[in-house]
């Protein structure tokens, strides 16, 4: 097929790579502008850009596609799909249009399940134990549009919002190419809107530790917030990441520190407790909680939060 592509992430570059090596014709790559990234702070292009240049494709980076300009250079391009991953612009109706067979987005959950923004996460931190890729032929709504096709992943216990994006990312990347091949025999269905929950944006507010929560929702909330935006708590005023925990018995006051022993640094939580395996002070990089403890020994008794 002849295809416009639109993403910007990793998520979305693995599918761009997987529809070029099945050999659809990538007639146009969509993706968000240049972003500042790293300490400098340098205009560094999306994963879709790279992968996008690295095989000679053309690529385009507007800032709205509300633009009759815009949109008139998509129609000029004679699509006959545009596939649709995480790229971070919303699509008007009039460009929904414009592709013969309309636009089909490769989202990261199971619908209606977790449409929005953040999908990946909020399966963790719901304590799911399975999530998935659904592709949907888009419409003006949120997530909203007909179900193609569902493909289920299983949620492992160790597994992080970085481990389980790369899994989806390549589920992502099979199904879409699936779905084009056989998309003359999928029957779209029609998404149960009674079953629809929201994944909102993260924000590094909410992933501050609340010791009053119970250990195993703490810990789901660890590995939901890593690698971004990184679950955190205080320790005497600055802010100490938490990286990796595990759940394990204990009982005191909530953010208390009840080990701070060269086997780990173990706190009470709302129930249970938790060991912190891996934590960042401020200005430092990750560490073994013990290493930390070798530098700075923290007494039984120790708050940490607010």
């Amino acid at each position: 097929m002849r295809i416009i592509f639109a993403g910007t992430p990793p998520f979305a570059a693995a599918a761009l790579n997987a529809l070029a090596d099945a050999g659809h014709d990538i007639a146009l790559v969509l993706t968000q502008p240049d972003r500042p990234a790293g300490r400098g702070m340098k205009l560094t292009p999306s994963a879709v850009k790279q992968a996008a240049l690295a095989r000679g494709l053309p690529v385009a980076q507007p800032a709205s596609l509300k633009t009759p300009e815009a949109q008139a250079e998509l129609a000029a391009l004679n699509a006959d799909a545009m596939v649709v991953a995480a790229y971070g612009l919303i699509l008007p109706q009039a460009v929904l249009d414009i592709p013969r067979l309309g636009c089909l987005n490769i989202h990261a959950s199971l619908l209606p399940r977790w449409r929005g923004a953040a999908p990946i996460q909020r399966a963790i931190l719901a304590g799911d134990s399975q999530t998935g890729v659904t592709i949907m032929q888009m419409d003006a709504g949120l997530d909203t549009g007909a179900m193609l096709s569902r493909t289920v992943v299983p949620i492992r216990d160790t597994d992080t919002a970085g481990s389980l994006h790369d899994t989806l990312a390549a589920a992502g990347a099979e199904a879409i190419v699936s779905a084009l091949a056989n998309y003359s025999v999928l029957t779209p269905e029609t998404q149960d809107n009674a079953q629809a929950t929201y994944a909102a944006k993260l924000s590094k507010e909410e992933a501050q530790l609340d010791w009053d929560q119970p250990a195993d929702v703490l810990a789901r909330a660890v590995r939901a917030y890593n690698p971004v935006p990184g679950a955190w708590t205080l320790l005497d005023g600055a802010p100490l990441k938490v990286w990796a925990v595990q759940s394990v018995p204990g009982t005191g006051a909530p953010g208390t520190v009840l080990r701070a022993e060269t086997d780990g640094l173990v706190v009470a939580c709302g129930s249970g407790a938790l060991a912190l395996q891996d934590i960042q002070p401020a200005g430092s990089k990750r560490m073994a909680a013990a290493a930390f403890l070798a530098g700075r020994p923290l007494a039984a008794g120790t708050r940490l939060g607010n």
